[in-house]
């Protein structure tokens, strides 16, 4: 019986969505524009990475043609490979919203068509009814931030204030979000989590997405950086996805890094959590060695949406996507026959667009293993169509969403 691998790069977009210019993306690009910025130079950085975008291993899996069903034109500076290696398709979003639960519980079999709860973008984010609310429940003196922003930033501006005062500074986004940083020493990583959860119940009416702690050590604005004790609270997903057939099935999902988080622990048999990319490629690894016949390993690697999305920054992004690249031969030398492995993405984060959310995009689907023959399976219209594919391949039943498109090789 076979294993499937399903690991998403958090924001790798191959291109605008059809639907993007009703959320303001129409243009945007995540691939396209990395690969643009590195073919002029304009992404070089000392010490770091040079020249072209260089992606052979996702190329060979068919990254290039997926975007090219996108988009109709190749990256710029960026060639097909002489050798298909892989399956591959692009895939559009039906979800209302462009986040990570949206994205992700659509992967999933389950996507959301009601209308999230979102704060203000201008002024203050939270009511003061909501703010009195929460600080009453737990026991604060008050809060700091109270707007939109970039967590790096707001850390940096009102850290050691948060430190003086023991408020907490609470924060959001264009996403559904609320989120929380506090210091994991001042403040302590355990009431900061504990906080996080009376948050999430009072926001339950409000239909919002996710309340995000953000632990972060250091002691002035020079030092302060987020430590990998991240914790997202998440509303359930609307209905049953793949992670909770599979389970009911008796078969074991095995979540790595935030995936847990995401689907609120729901459907998930292990837990695995890794700080920054290259550990999660390490654990993704270790649970491979552990994981049965019939099994789910599925792996956010954040690294490319909140290093280097979020913070517009090209150059980390594309050296995080060919060190990502780098590692493939290695994970594909330890697969076992009926071993597959797919390649999402569950929105877009262009590090060239205007502002610093997410972006309205197509997905790559690339998939690979001893038994996946290289063919083009088009644009799908759903990314539920991912995770029939999976539910095919391990033999559960469908979900009443997508269509799977497994085809082995004969």
């Amino acid at each position: 019986m076979a294993r499937v691998f399903l690991f998403v790069l958090d924001s790798f977009g191959i291109g605008n969505a059809p639907d993007a210019e009703r959320y303001g993306d129409l243009g945007a690009d995540t691939l396209g524009h990395i690969a643009e910025f590195c073919a002029a130079g304009a992404a070089d950085r000392a010490g770091l990475r040079e020249g072209p975008l260089m992606l052979p291993h996702m190329t060979s899996l068919g990254l290039l043609h997926a975007y090219v069903a996108a988009n109709g034109v190749l990256p710029a500076g960026m060639r097909h490979a002489p050798r298909l290696l892989g399956a591959f398709a692009a895939a559009q979003e039906t979800s209302k919203g462009k986040d990570t639960p949206s994205g992700h519980w659509e992967i999933a079999g389950a996507p959301v068509m009601f209308d999230w709860g979102y704060f203000p973008s201008q002024g203050d984010a939270f009511s003061p009814d909501l703010v009195a609310q929460i600080c009453q429940a737990a026991d604060l003196p008050g809060i700091l931030g109270n707007c939109h922003a970039s967590g790096t930033d707001i850390i940096a501006r009102l850290g050691e204030e948060h430190m003086r005062t023991g408020k907490p500074i609470c924060y959001t986004s264009s996403d559904s979000v609320f989120q929380i940083a506090a210091h994991e020493q001042t403040f302590g990583l355990d009431r900061l989590l504990a906080l996080s959860e009376i948050v999430r119940g009072i926001l339950d009416p409000l239909n919002i997405g996710r309340v995000i702690a953000r632990p972060f050590l250091g002691d002035s604005a020079e030092t302060f950086e987020r430590t990998g004790n991240r914790r997202d609270f998440s509303v359930l997903p609307p209905e049953a996805t793949l992670l909770d057939r599979l389970t009911a099935a008796g078969r074991s999902v095995h979540a790595v890094g935030k995936i847990g988080d995401i689907f609120a622990h729901q459907g998930v048999s292990t837990l695995t959590k890794a700080n920054g990319n290259m550990a999660l490629f390490d654990a993704s690894l270790d649970v491979m060695d552990k994981a049965e016949d019939g099994d789910l390993v599925f792996t956010n690697f954040v690294d490319f949406d909140m290093l280097y999305g979020h913070r517009r920054d090209v150059a980390g992004y594309a050296a995080a996507l060919e060190a990502f690249d780098d590692r493939l031969p290695d994970f594909a030398a330890r697969m076992k026959q009926g071993d597959v492995a797919i390649l999402t993405a569950d929105h877009g984060c262009d590090p060239t667009w205007r502002g610093a959310d997410h972006t309205r995009e197509q997905v790559p689907a690339l998939m690979f293993g001893p038994s996946v023959r290289p063919v083009s399976h088009g644009v799908r219209r759903s990314f539920a169509d991912i995770g029939e594919t999976v539910a095919q391949i391990l033999g559960v039943e469908a979900g009443p969403h997508g269509a799977g498109f497994w085809s082995p090789a004969g």
